[in-house]
């Protein structure tokens, strides 16, 4: 009875990531339409967080002791993994095609082990190393480096800062633990409030610097392409803000409860492939053969050098966009979506 109820639990848990992982993996897909159909990159951000943020409120009001607790812990959660991932990834797909974004996007985990080694000074295993070259070298399949840089320079550069901020996230929660901030032994943050503070931060930041009273809200009223067909603008976004933020965070965070911070990183490395996939159905962006085998191997480089890392500090660390990105766990247990994508 007990070893079926264990195997019922981790069926479930398996289902909850997969569903995360298409809802983050849908978020791009359903951005590039508002932003070809003339909302700027940020504002499309912008609605996406703000209204995340509203529907999370409830959630915030009942964890709003981590505002006195942890603030430090909600500020680099929504500046980094909400509002900096989102808005450099958001950016690039305006320029660079969906899946090139997302697999550039899993270049962090690399990255993260470059801080590791040169940084920190701490060493990294072989197997991780290794995972580091495959990652590189399928980016440059994927970019089409020996047809001189095939794709946009400035959109590369935007999804490398979203990976970049993921790195950032994860290099902040290295500051933190499981205990309270005192080291006192209190029990850690709650992720889904974490999630839900981090997105009011993350809305209050990008109003800063989206300004939305600017947009041209008529927009929203009318339609946008998807690969040829018209569909209402006001369904994308419903489908980005309930979707791909709100549903994705949630079942991500349930999903890594019921199986594991490692286990739930695997089924979310399929987000770059669902995205992929969406995006060569819905918006008719194909990719050649050998960026094909290039994303494969940077999603196996990935992989391998996120399970081969050193057991990873137990602070938050959070991913994408649509993205996204590096897994870990959140003190323990916050979800591997992307807040990224």
């Amino acid at each position: 009875m007990h070893v079926s109820s264990r195997f019922q639990g981790r069926s479930a848990g398996l289902g909850l990531a997969l569903l995360s992982a298409f809802a983050f993996g849908g978020s791009g897909v359903a951005a590039k339409p508002l932003i070809e159909a003339g909302l700027d990159p940020l504002h499309v951000v912008w609605l996406r967080v703000a209204g995340a943020a509203v529907i999370m409120l409830p959630v915030a009001w009942r964890h709003r002791n981590l505002v006195r607790e942890r603030p430090a812990l909600l500020a680099g959660f929504g500046l980094f993994a909400v509002a900096g991932v989102q808005a450099f990834y958001f950016a690039s797909i305006s320029r660079i095609p969906v899946g090139v974004a997302l697999l550039v996007e899993y270049l962090a985990p690399a990255l993260v082990l470059g801080w590791v080694r040169f940084v920190q000074r701490r060493p990294v295993t072989r197997a991780a190393a290794v995972g580091v070259v495959l990652a590189v070298g399928g980016l440059a399949c994927v970019v089409e480096v020996w047809a001189g840089l095939g794709f946009d320079l400035l959109g590369l550069l935007l999804a490398l800062g979203a990976a970049c901020c993921q790195v950032g996230y994860f290099v902040l929660s290295d500051h933190g633990g499981q205990d309270g901030p005192s080291g006192d032994g209190a029990e850690p943050p709650h992720p889904v409030g974490v999630i839900a503070y981090g997105l009011i931060v993350g809305a209050a930041v990008l109003t800063v610097v989206a300004r939305p009273w600017g947009m041209d809200w008529a927009l929203l009223g009318g339609r946008a392409g998807l690969d040829g067909d018209e569909v209402p603008a006001w369904l994308l976004l419903g489908w980005i803000v309930l979707l791909a933020t709100v549903l994705a965070y949630v079942t991500g965070v349930v999903s890594v409860r019921m199986l594991s911070p490692q286990v739930a990183g695997v089924v979310a490395c399929l987000e770059a492939v669902i995205a992929t996939g969406l995006a060569w159905v819905l918006l008719g962006e194909h990719l050649s053969a050998p960026q094909l085998i290039g994303g494969c191997v940077v999603l196996a480089g990935a992989f391998i050098a996120q399970s081969a890392a050193p057991k990873p500090p137990s602070g938050p660390v959070a991913a994408g966009a649509g993205t996204g990105a590096v897994a870990g766990p959140v003190e323990g247990e916050l979800s591997h979506g992307r807040a990224s994508q």
